[in-house]
């Protein structure tokens, strides 16, 4: 296919496609999936290899935010069932990241719900840090906070944190239809900040949101123009509670054909798989490793995801490798873009119950069994039968009871 042999070369030389190349990718057919991603698996492979990055979230404060993103369990007004508590301490924090590092993780994604941190906010957030890093030796830090004021990522950065995440989440045009209570540019202007601090950059997108072709697009193009580190791309889980709980748009083929169009776009940089992927990718998981170089090990914020060792085990039988915390992620160009140009460098990032301005995973179909809620489990006689690819699958959704917040063990 013409589209794809100019897609990979360009790729190659770091070259952006053109926006209707971009929208080509996501208008191909289910025929020809495969040979898009071999095309994309080439270009990420020249700038990754066969590396799998893992990320590992630790949420600091759940619940009860005052902003009014439609995708999400935390949002003012939801429902959602969710775990509700306020700031862990930093040995709480230090103690769930060790968990994640444990399981292979070279990063920590630290959460907090909110419009954006308060100075008081900030110190007690480089206190988490601080102690992360004291007791755990090469660890990377990225914090997710929210909007950021003048001076407070230069105080994170202080603190020791390597790495800021703000999603752009979907195109400008678009926005003020999933969040009134605050803007797009406020959101670039968090990342331009993050940036200027000398923080390593991570930014992205939620697919699912009933946006168009389009729309995706246009956010993407919008991430290359800010050139962050890392790519976070999440898929919306459609949490009951939620305005968007109805909204089940994507299928397994279009997330792989979504996850091309970025690592087109955006050749060499950290591509994260980020919330959503246990439900909408489903078993085409080990797939999608040949588009992303980067995951999350074990559960969200406030869902749980795939057993952390059933990750590590589809990586291994993928033909990847867990990159180690002495590798560098990003490619050696990329140097002084922020800490992703380090030895174990990369960026934080996420949504999906992943990180701020990101969709929370979880809500309704959390029972023990993953039923949902008013529904019982088929009886072991009478399986249910299977869904097709463009079914909603809300038995794939589950509130998570463990780990951070709880007197449970993570799961990592």
């Amino acid at each position: 296919m013409d589209l794809l042999n100019t897609l990979v070369d360009k790729g190659l030389r770091r070259e952006t496609p053109t926006r209707a190349e971009a929208l080509a990718v996501l208008a191909t057919t289910d025929d020809e999936l495969l040979d898009v991603v071999a095309a994309a698996g080439k270009v990420r492979r020249h700038w990754f290899g066969r590396r799998v990055k893992l990320n590992y979230l630790v949420n600091l404060k759940s619940g009860l935010c005052p902003e009014d993103c439609s995708y999400c369990s935390q949002r003012l007004g939801s429902k959602a069932d969710i775990l509700k508590y306020t700031w862990l301490k930093p040995d709480e924090a230090s103690r769930a990241a060790a968990a994640g590092l444990a399981g292979g993780a070279k990063r920590v994604c630290l959460v907090a719900s909110g419009r954006g941190p308060t100075d008081r906010d900030v110190d007690r957030v480089s206190d988490t840090i601080k102690t992360i890093k004291e007791q755990n030796e090469d660890v990377e830090v990225c914090a997710c906070l929210g909007l950021l004021s003048d001076g407070q990522a230069e105080r994170l950065r202080e603190a020791g944190a390597d790495a800021y995440n703000h999603n752009l989440n979907t195109s400008e045009s678009t926005y003020g239809e999933i969040t009134t209570t605050h803007t797009y540019a406020d959101r670039v202007d968090t990342v331009r900040k993050a940036h200027a601090a000398g923080l390593s950059a991570c930014s992205g997108l939620i697919a699912g949101m009933g946006e168009t072709d389009a729309d995706l697009v246009d956010v993407v193009f919008s991430l290359r123009e800010l050139d962050p580190d890392s790519v976070p791309v999440n898929f919306l889980i459609p949490f009951e509670g939620t305005p968007l709980a109805k909204e089940w748009n994507l299928t397994p083929q279009r997330c792989l054909r979504i996850l091309a169009m970025v690592r087109f776009v955006c050749p060499d940089v950290e591509v994260r798989i980020a919330g959503g992927r246990e439900v909408h990718l489903r078993t085409m998981q080990p797939l999608a490793l040949h588009l992303a170089n980067s995951i999350f090990l074990g559960d969200y914020l406030t869902s749980e995801g795939q057993a952390g060792k059933a990750d590590l085990e589809m990586i291994a039988d993928a033909g990847f490798e867990v990159e180690g915390a002495g590798e560098v992620t990003l490619p050696e160009h990329r140097a002084g873009g922020g800490c992703g140009s380090h030895a174990g460098g990369g960026a934080c990032g996420s949504q999906g119950d992943t990180g701020c301005g990101s969709h929370e995973r979880g809500g309704c179909g959390s029972h023990e069994g993953g039923e949902v809620c008013g529904t019982a489990p088929a009886p072991a006689s009478a399986p249910a039968p299977a869904a097709s690819a463009d079914e909603p699958r809300p038995d794939l959704v589950a509130v998570r009871r463990r780990g951070a917040g709880t007197d449970l063990a993570p799961n990592a």
